[in-house]
């Protein structure tokens, strides 16, 4: 199962584009007001303490409540993944009665996206180059396809902003919260990608079982500098001490800034679709928010 997460990483550079422009100053005009603060995001009602005794402090939040995605906080993925065979594209990408809708559906008119012609097309978001943290407290509420025949994948991970701060992958390390199967279902699966010592079997847990993966459940990852913690539904799934190969040391690679990735795709290998794969088939976000 790592080999199908693996093949749906992401490189940043190479999928997404982070444009950027500034307008010079013009002679002779006033000068701008300065810009209106942004509120400081919410994260619910609910307190959540670090084992320290101190509380976590809300840091983002997207609560879908729109009827579009705010774009502020979140890119589109538009194109190909590699070892995928769909296109990516915003027309599987809504927001509506408060929740983010990801769709993968097979179209009657084949699209081409690059060099690939497909008549698969899914739905992707990223923080990239919106928003990223190192450490902290996430928490994203979602519910996946209720498909328990091969064909679909579902991912809820983070990505590192510099993917090659340590090597190519998985040196630099890659954080999937929850992945979803449906060759598997009832089962949820959290796995860390680094390069950790050889003999250490604790950076994933194939054995997380949610009733009923189509429903709303929150997924959490509580991550410190030398810990990641994956809990569903308050439960721990995964409790891993960071355990890396020389020359990394404590923290290492995951002491660096992370985004958020949330995607809706075909599978691949194993769980690859065939002819009984249901489409279209959704994942909804109701929510997304971190603390530091």
């Amino acid at each position: 199962m790592s080999k199908i997460s693996r093949l749906l990483a992401l490189s940043a550079a190479a999928v997404m584009l982070l444009v950027s422009a500034t307008s010079p100053a013009m002679a002779g005009k006033s000068p701008r007001k300065p810009a209106t603060k942004p509120p400081a995001p919410t994260c619910g009602s609910q307190v959540f303490y670090k084992a320290s005794g101190a509380a976590w402090t809300c840091r983002f939040a997207d609560e879908f409540d729109g009827t579009s995605l705010n774009t502020s906080k979140w890119v589109v993925h538009q194109g190909t993944v590699p070892g995928g065979q769909e296109c990516f594209s915003a027309n599987n990408v809504a927001v509506a009665n408060g929740v983010l809708v990801l769709s993968t559906r097979k179209v009657s008119t084949p699209v081409t996206c690059g060099s690939r012609t497909s008549s698969f097309t899914s739905g992707q978001v990223s923080g990239y180059g919106k928003y990223s943290q190192t450490y902290g407290r996430f928490e994203i509420r979602a519910k996946f396809p209720a498909a328990k025949v091969a064909g679909l994948h579902s991912a809820l991970w983070m990505w590192p902003v510099n993917p090659t701060k340590y090597g190519t992958w998985p040196a630099s390390g890659e954080i999937d919260i929850a992945e979803m199967y449906t060759t598997y279902p009832g089962r949820v699966i959290p796995y860390l990608h680094y390069s950790s010592q050889p003999g250490d079997t604790t950076v994933t847990n194939n054995y997380c079982m949610v009733a009923d993966v189509s429903a709303f459940h929150t997924y959490v990852l509580e991550w410190t500098t030398n810990r990641l913690k994956v809990m569903f539904d308050g439960q721990t799934c995964l409790d891993h001490t960071i355990n890396a190969m020389s020359p990394l040391t404590v923290s290492g690679p995951f002491d660096q800034p992370f985004f958020m990735a949330l995607t809706q795709g075909l599978g691949v290998g194993g769980n690859s679709p065939t002819s009984t794969t249901p489409l279209p088939a959704d994942t909804q976000v109701d929510y997304v928010r971190t603390w530091s």
